[in-house]
């Protein structure tokens, strides 16, 4: 799923995990470690959250056999909501509704028969609607992830993210990010269990950055950017 996402057109390679913006905004490189350990406790469990939920959305959907398929679509729609309410920065949901759009076309080619990746296409008709987290909870529920392996999933390629963009962006040796990443995977490993467990969309966190949300906001009325955001 990673390898193809950075592929598509909308993929990682135009998104830094709000590095690029965090840098303009003044903050020093040699604090990159700390902003990865930081996401990997905050925004990135809201993320985790929000695609845990929507994967227990999608399997209930799928098991139904009354065949209530709208019911799935409002059930996503709910969990794309929470999502929202909790990402307060409009550049923020707008990139993750961008980066949506790739996992979607991905689902469609790979799972266009499973009921949740159906129900994705009423809501995303013309334009980006559903957010990134939406999205990897219905791949991982059609791909057969489990709620474990999808909140590590989230936290490691928010991180690997910022280390990808991280040596565009400022000279560095390669061999020493990847040691970032794994601390900020263990930064967050004690929410693995009960983020996994996670199955109503008002049990999803809440923490946030409002910091990093004021540099997106900053950087998507710039118009000198290597990343969207």
């Amino acid at each position: 799923m990673m390898l193809a996402d950075a592929r598509l057109p909308v993929g990682g390679h135009v998104h830094s995990a709000g590095l690029e913006p965090a840098l303009a905004g003044g903050m020093p490189a040699a604090q990159v470690p700390a902003y990865m350990r930081g996401r990997a406790r905050t925004v990135t469990l809201v993320e985790a959250g929000t695609a845990v939920v929507a994967r227990h959305v999608s399997l209930l959907g799928a098991a139904d056999t009354t065949g209530s398929w709208q019911e799935l679509v409002l059930s996503l729609a709910a969990v794309d909501r929470a999502w929202a309410a909790r990402t307060p920065s409009r550049a923020v949901r707008d990139v993750s509704r961008s980066l949506a759009r790739g996992y979607q076309r991905l689902a469609q080619t790979l799972w266009a028969s499973h009921p949740a990746v159906a129900a994705t296409q009423p809501l995303m008709p013309t334009g980006p609607t559903l957010s990134r987290p939406v999205l990897l909870g219905v791949i991982a529920a059609a791909a057969g992830l489990d709620g474990e392996s999808l909140v590590r999933l989230v936290i490691y390629d928010d991180a690997q993210t910022i280390a990808a963009a991280l040596l565009k962006l400022e000279p560095l040796d390669p061999a020493v990010p990847p040691g970032w990443v794994l601390a900020a995977c263990a930064a967050a490993e004690e929410f693995v269990i009960n983020l996994a467990a996670l199955t109503s969309a008002d049990a999803i966190p809440a923490w946030g950055a409002p910091e990093s949300e004021g540099w997106a906001e900053a950087h998507s009325r710039t118009t000198q950017r290597l990343f969207r955001a």
